[in-house]
């Protein structure tokens, strides 16, 4: 199955960057990508970290996860919607990250929360997703069925997660295929540890990583550092964008990854 990570430098305006998004969406699906996954963030990149609230969606309803149903079915394909934010009930100050996964049908059949909240603080640039986020609680992976009628197990995650190997071994009970991290990685942390953990992530799962990410400068002063990837389950990275907008194409190939645990059987070495 052909699956693609779209790579964005997405803008304060909301209606823009759905532009763009579905304009790239449509580049992945008539190459072949059946599934498309988004960047964290893609909607939205905002002048201040408060933007998120007055941006933020019911869950259910909204322009930005009408794109994203819509698309999905016009595109006849699996959409992953990078992450958008969603009103937490009887709360103002606060919305959850979440990445919401639509199918061929247009038909939402998965939500994350984003469980670890980013925080970052090197003297010039500093970060701290608590004070307008509410954590997940709860790992989630889906189902799917391709065209050629084969079911794969996807995982999902969000940016920081990255660093939380024991998020992916509880996704991966059992294995899973295809682990999702949308991020907007910041150009120091991305520079040195998001290739490193990526990797990572598909050795120790000997599964395949799709890695959509914010790739640029962004109109609020933030330098993501893009290098949206794909990664093999033998740690190989099969495609990058490094800066800018674009999409980057990979194969899930089931044999490669039944060759891989077969030399290698690790997952068979649970301990906890």
């Amino acid at each position: 199955m052909k699956i693609a990570a779209v790579q964005m430098v997405s803008t304060p305006r909301v209606a823009e960057n759905l532009a763009r998004a579905r304009v790239l969406i449509g580049q992945a699906a008539d190459a072949g990508a059946e599934l498309v996954a988004l960047p964290e963030y893609f909607c939205l990149m905002g002048q201040r970290d408060a933007d998120k609230l007055d941006a933020a969606e019911a869950d259910g309803s909204g322009p930005i996860q009408d794109l994203l149903a819509t698309t999905a079915r016009d595109c006849g394909i699996w959409l992953v919607g990078g992450t958008l934010p969603l009103r937490i009930p009887d709360r103002r100050d606060r919305v959850h990250n979440t990445t919401l996964v639509f199918g061929p049908d247009g038909q939402r059949v998965a939500r994350y929360d984003k469980v670890h909240l980013f925080r970052f603080d090197d003297g010039e640039r500093r970060y701290d997703e608590a004070a307008t986020l509410m954590p997940g609680a709860t790992p989630v992976a889906f189902a799917l069925t391709d065209r050629a009628g084969h079911a794969w197990r996807v995982g999902l995650s969000i940016c920081y997660d990255l660093r939380f190997p024991e998020l992916y071994r509880a996704l991966c009970a059992p294995p899973c295929d295809l682990l999702l991290v949308p991020a907007a990685f910041t150009y120091p942390t991305g520079q040195a540890h998001w290739e490193l953990l990526l990797r990572a992530r598909a050795v120790e799962n000997q599964c395949m990583v799709l890695a959509p990410a914010q790739g640029g400068r962004h109109e609020n002063g933030r330098r993501t550092w893009g290098h949206s990837m794909a990664v093999g389950p033998w740690g190989d990275v099969l495609a990058v964008q490094a800066e800018d907008e674009g999409v980057v194409m990979a194969s899930l190939d089931a044999a490669r990854m039944a060759q891989v645990r077969a030399q290698l059987p690790a997952l068979q070495h649970r301990v906890l």
